[in-house]
Formats: structure tokens, C-alpha cells, sequence
């Protein structure tokens, strides 16, 4: 009995004793299922929860490349277009300036067809003045020869109630014409 007693006093001391890891069967087993359902719930997880927040992720890491993709070719065509707006600015100038000297070109071509016109217009004026100052002298001379010619009538009557013949009133009338003068009654 002895030697019973010292085998359970052995058995006793050492499950008294504590052991360094306090590894049995049951803490292994344990263990083992415990990492097993890990493994099973981060496979649920994974399949319900992070593919759908990693497609999530992916379709707005698409988004934003395509919408700076977007944004870069948008900012392309703008700078194109102001450097295509600009060249424009400064061909304005340039353009402005042809059409204010082709509008100058053709002002002073009206104002030198208009001037033209009317000095045209004024000599046609002055000639037709002239041409109607010589009717008015041609008028003016034939009534002064119509009022010779009545003078020269009265006085032929007068001479002819003082006897005279013809030959005498013939030389009367051409020397009071040539006394009167052809420049007299023409001015």
C-alpha cells in the first residue's frame, strides 16, 4: 500500500502541479473548432459581406477613373477651344481693321462719285443759266429791234406827213439803226 500511496501521492503532486501550457485533449479540440467556425464565418462573411463591399469599392474606383477621364478630355477640348478662341481674338483685330479700311475704301469712293455728280450737276446748271441768259438776251434783242422798228414806223409817219419819199426815210431808218449800234441793244 505503500506503494499505492506513493503513486497517488506522485499522481496527486503532479496534477497539482501546474503544467507550463495546460494542453489536454479537450483545449485542443477546442481550439481546433473554434478556428474551424472562424474560418467558416469569414468565408459567410467574405461571400455576403466583403465581395459585395469589394464589388462596391471596385464599381466606384471605376466611376471616379472614368469621370477623371472624363474630366481630362473635357479640360483638352476647353483648352483647345480658348486656344482656338484666342487666335480668333487676335484675328479679330485684324479683321476689324480690313473691314473699317474697306468701309473707308468705299466711302471715300461714294464721297468721290457724289462730288463728281454734283459739279456735274452744277455745270449742267450753270449751262442751262447760261443757255437761258442768251433766250432772254435774244428776247430782250428782238423786242428792242420790234421797239426800233415801231420808232422807226412812227418816225417814217412823221416824215411821210412831212412829204418826204422813200429813199429819204430809207436812209433815216439805217442811221438812227447804226446811231443805236448792234452792242446797244444786245446788252
Amino acid at each position: 500500500m505503500n506503494t499505492l500511496l506513493s503513486t497517488a501521492c506522485v499522481l496527486a503532486a503532479t496534477e497539482m502541479t501546474p503544467r507550463l501550457f495546460d494542453l489536454d485533449f479537450q483545449l485542443l479540440a477546442d481550439s481546433v473548432l473554434t478556428i474551424i467556425a472562424v474560418f467558416a464565418l469569414f468565408l459567410i462573411m467574405s461571400y455576403f459581406l466583403f465581395n459585395p463591399a469589394r464589388e462596391f469599392l471596385q464599381k466606384r474606383q471605376d466611376k471616379i477613373k472614368a469621370e477623371l477621364d472624363d474630366a481630362e478630355a473635357n479640360q483638352k477640348k476647353a483648352d483647345a477651344l480658348r486656344e482656338e478662341y484666342e487666335g480668333k481674338l487676335k484675328n479679330i483685330n485684324k479683321e476689324a481693321e480690313e473691314i473699317l479700311s474697306e468701309a473707308r475704301k468705299k466711302a471715300l469712293a461714294n464721297e468721290n462719285r457724289i462730288i463728281a455728280q454734283a459739279k456735274e450737276e452744277a455745270a449742267q446748271i450753270l449751262e442751262r443759266a447760261r443757255k437761258e441768259a442768251d433766250l432772254e438776251k435774244q428776247k430782250m434783242a428782238d423786242e428792242v429791234k420790234r421797239e426800233i422798228v415801231s420808232v422807226a414806223a412812227l418816225m417814217a409817219g412823221k416824215v411821210v406827213a412831212s412829204s418826204m419819199d422813200a429813199a429819204i426815210q430809207d436812209s433815216l431808218i439805217d442811221e438812227t439803226l447804226k446811231e443805236i449800234g448792234d452792242s446797244t441793244w444786245l446788252s
